[in-house]
């Protein structure tokens, strides 16, 4: 179902689900089902897969000091079990029990590492190995735990006495149990799918029968096939959901190979059509384009998955599935968003900048969107989202979606979108030398009759990136003359990028090591403050080039950035 689709009769839909979910989910960690976990204990573990996450040794040297650098939070335990420390920073405690840190000790290669990181799963094990309940055994952060537990046991059961290992071994399988129970009634999302790859991932690295393996095999194909797009996007949307869920498949794939087994055909499919959707997310800097929740990115982790793309060639321009545009000349990069907004159920991070686009030069990027403080405040999550904190254009201050901050709803479904663009038809347009496409979307159509077009158009060896962007009726015609047709089209500067008026007037826009790039249009731009929330050390502030007018009388502006 669409945002289009979106309704108030629809998120109390989605809430009432999610509190069904949730009683289901007290019901299976009561003593009723409690017994349907118990069973066999396995006797080793047959293989740890690979992790092909950063790992920093220095990291495990924090965590054994007790400063657990997590999710952008540190928090020091003071010689406590960090598992008995309270702290309010949920996204702080999810990383915590979802045990990724582990690789940290792997990393430190030192048997004191080895020994702290054993310390700490006998923790949890005695502290909430047998207490299903709380943030600790949500299904995203226990499958995450699985995944960690697997990859890393051989650092955790280095030197381990037989009774430790005996109760990780008995602890991994109820945690298996029970995820397996409440995969199918997770919700739509990236988290349902990690489940299906810690299931598959347990099949395979623990004695299972072969009937489990098929179950799980079966399981993770059905999931890929609903989630992964025919061109390699995720159904959210999100680039950065694209680069975590390869970071799980290739070493599951890999686990495949080294047991064996032979891979779904889904698996392999998804990971041949993710490797070329991220490379098309790419500046030439290596960063992924800033749209729907994507924030900073960490240039390494995406070169770890990377090393694994055996295709090489130059990434794809048209990704239709996803609703997304590439145009590239020489070293110059326009990435757009020409894109229905995802299904409601995993809009949660989607943003409304329908038609917002990037421009690279080399690796400066020039236009940016705003994107998200990754680990910040929650306050700033709503600003980053709005239409107004992208590269197009807004009518009235308005968002071309709405979102949903109900309260009543908000700790149940989060903040979805709740309206927006019904259609978004777009075209490309290839002429010798040049890269292009026409798009249009009817975001402010019911409340405004506006619809929004918006031709970009890459020529000239990359030197000359041509727009235009309309403002059209319902009818295809003029704009009627209301109060409320105040378009301001905005351009969002990266922070490092400078900006002055040369002896025409005209905007020039300057960064150190890159050409300078000449912004002009057929009206005159304005010069505002911005905030650019996507800086690896948080939040900075920018500028950007809004050109504002009414849409009744100015039906269609035209503008261009001249490189040189």
């Amino acid at each position: 179902m669409n945002i289009a689709d979106g309704s108030t009769a629809h998120l109390w839909a989605l809430a009432a689900r999610e509190l069904w979910r949730r009683a289901r989910r007290r019901l299976r960690a009561g003593p009723v089902y409690r017994w349907r976990y118990s069973g066999r204990t396995p006797e080793r573990v047959l293989i740890a897969p690979p992790d092909l996450r950063l790992a920093d040794p220095q990291i495990a040297q924090e965590i054994y000091y007790g400063r657990f650098p997590l999710s952008g939070h540190l928090v020091e335990t003071g010689g406590q079990s960090p598992f008995q420390v309270e702290v309010a920073e949920r996204g702080w405690l999810k990383s915590l029990h979802g045990f990724r840190w582990l690789r940290h000790m792997r990393a430190a290669g030192s048997e004191l590492a080895a020994a702290n990181a054993r310390a700490l799963v006998s923790d949890w094990i005695a502290l909430h190995g047998n207490h299903i309940a709380g943030v600790a055994w949500e299904p995203g952060t226990t499958a995450k735990r699985i995944i960690s537990w697997l990859q890393h046991s051989s650092v955790v059961l280095q030197g381990a006495e037989f009774p430790f290992y005996r109760a990780y071994l008995k602890s991994l399988a109820v945690q298996i149990r029970y995820l397996r129970s409440v995969a199918r009634e997770m919700p739509d999302g990236k988290d349902r799918l990690r489940a299906r790859v810690a299931l598959a991932f347990s099949a395979l690295s623990l004695p299972a029968s072969a009937s489990a393996l098929r179950a799980a095999t079966r399981n993770l194909a059905e999931e890929l096939d609903h989630q992964i797009l025919p061109d390699g996007g995720h159904i959210s949307r999100n680039p950065l959901a694209v680069l975590e869920i390869l970071a799980d498949l290739l070493p599951l794939r890999q686990t495949y190979a080294n047991q064996a087994e032979h891979p779904p055909a889904a698996l392999m499919g998804a990971i041949d059509r993710m490797l070329p959707a991220l490379r098309f997310f790419r500046h030439q800097d290596g960063a992924l384009a800033r749209f729907n929740g994507m924030g900073a990115t960490i240039h390494d982790r995406i070169a770890a998955v990377l090393r694994h793309d055996d295709t090489v060639g130059q990434p794809l321009l048209h990704a239709p599935h996803s609703g997304y545009e590439r145009l590239s000349i020489g070293n110059v990069t326009v990435i757009a968003d020409t894109g229905l907004p995802p299904p409601v159920d995993v809009s949660d991070q989607a943003h409304a900048g329908c038609l917002s686009f990037e421009l690279s030069s080399g690796r400066q990027h020039f236009v940016v969107n705003a994107g998200v403080d990754t680990y910040g405040g929650a306050e700033f999550r709503p600003l980053a989202r709005a239409t107004a904190a992208h590269s197009t254009a807004t009518v009235n201050d308005t968002s071309s979606a709405r979102f949903t901050h109900s309260l009543r709803v908000g700790d149940l479904i989060g903040a979805p979108l709740t309206g927006g663009p019904r259609h978004v038809p777009c075209r490309r347009l290839e002429e010798p030398g040049s890269q292009g496409f026409v798009a249009s979307h009817d975001g402010y159509a019911n409340r405004f009759g506006i619809v929004h077009e918006r031709e970009l158009v890459l020529s000239a060896g990359g030197n000359l990136l041509s727009g235009c962007d309309r403002f059209l009726g319902m009818d295809g015609g003029r704009v009627g003359d209301t109060s409320r047709d105040l378009v301001a089209v905005r351009f969002h500067l990266h922070p490092d990028v400078s900006l002055f008026r040369d002896e025409q007037g005209h905007l020039v826009l300057t960064a150190e090591g890159a050409d300078a790039w000449t912004f002009s249009s057929d009206i005159e731009p304005q010069v505002e403050e911005s905030i650019y929330f996507a800086g690896l050390t948080g939040p900075r502030r920018t500028c950007q080039i809004v050109l504002a007018f009414k849409a009744s009388q100015i039906g269609e502006v035209h503008w261009q950035m001249a490189r040189g």
